[in-house]
């Protein structure tokens, strides 16, 4: 029955990593297809390769991410909880896309653990350790604090940026930063493949020292490339409603202001994944630069119905994804009592 279940968590995780760039496509495109400083099939592709490579190269940092990550119990139990996460966090993400609005997937997956690992307890069985610490370091903050910085952040360095082109004629800006845009839509990808990627391949490396096919003091390299390819394989087949909410409903931005949001999200992105180890949310990053960065012009449009509603999946993406788990694990939980 373990391996019936590892199965079934295998297939759930590359879902998950599918639909995660199914739907993050936008945070790369959005801005940069919006501004025209890249067409959409020339977007996507850039967002393909990068995410990719990030992917790939976010082994090197999953195993410390690991280490201040949450512990599972050993056997058929730990795995139905990952199987009851990854479901809540996939149907929140499918819900949340038609509806066109961006949210964290990490969130999404952190709100299905807690409400499984509440629902293991409720039937008799382990709680899931560290999740206490994991819901401060990478729910609360992450929705509280790092979209602020980024607004903030974005708000202010619109300043210094155009005081540097206060000279150049406006067709010219737009040329300079559509060029520039190039740029920072690839560091946006690749950022997002660093920080994603990790969140995948911690779920396969938990589920098979779970079953206890590893010791988790390793990343196989399949895990990499089956995280690698689900992750870019959703970008290229990414849908287009969020990104049309993020670069046409939401504000109105152009070209310098698009690279001040996608620069910032990128940076923020890299220090998050290699300096810190701390779990960023690309699509809160962006969304929250995005916003800051439109608002300081003289004439700004910012559709505020939108931008509430957003908000308000934000903060329920944990409950909801929780919620959803607990119910999944309940009806999972008797698998733990069958023989392996």
């Amino acid at each position: 029955m373990t391996t019936a279940v590892l199965v079934l968590v295998v297939g759930l995780a590359a879902g998950f990593a599918f639909l995660n760039g199914f739907r993050d496509v936008s945070n790369a495109v959005a801005l940069s297809t919006r501004t025209r400083a890249l067409t959409p099939s020339v977007a996507v592709l850039l967002a393909v390769i990068f995410n990719f490579v990030g992917a790939m190269l976010s082994g090197g940092f999953v195993l410390a991410f690991t280490q201040s990550w949450i512990t599972l119990p050993s056997g058929t139990g730990g795995l139905t909880m990952l199987a009851s996460a990854l479901s809540a966090a996939i149907l929140w993400g499918v819900y949340s896309w038609w509806r066109g609005i961006p949210l964290s997937s990490t969130n999404s997956l952190m709100g299905g653990l807690i409400g499984a690992g509440g629902a293991s307890v409720l039937v008799g069985g382990n709680f899931v350790d560290g999740v206490d610490s994991v819901l401060l370091t990478q729910v609360v903050l992450p929705l509280v604090v790092s979209p602020v910085v980024a607004f903030v952040a974005a708000y202010l360095l619109v300043w210094p940026v155009t005081w540097a082109a206060r000279y150049a004629q406006p067709d010219v800006i737009n040329r300079r930063f559509r060029r520039a845009q190039a740029v920072s839509s690839a560091a946006v990808a690749f950022g997002h493949g660093l920080q994603d990627g990790q969140r995948t391949t911690a779920v396969l490396l938990l589920a098979l020292v779970a079953a206890g096919l590893e010791s988790g003091g390793s990343v196989p390299f399949w895990i990499l490339l089956l995280t690698a390819v689900m992750l870019t394989g959703g970008t290229l087949f990414g849908g287009w409603r969020i990104s049309h909410n993020l670069g046409y409903r939401m504000i109105r931005i152009d070209p310098l202001r698009g690279f001040v949001a996608q620069t910032l999200t990128s940076v923020m992105l890299f220090v998050g994944a290699i300096g810190l180890q701390f779990p960023l949310s690309t699509t809160h990053t962006l969304t929250a630069s995005a916003l800051g960065a439109g608002t300081n012009q003289r004439f700004h449009v910012t559709n505020r119905r939108l931008v509430g509603r957003i908000l308000l999946f934000w903060v329920l993406t944990p409950l909801v994804t929780a919620a959803v788990a607990f119910v999944l694990e309940l009806a999972l939980s008797p698998l733990a009592t069958l023989p392996n």
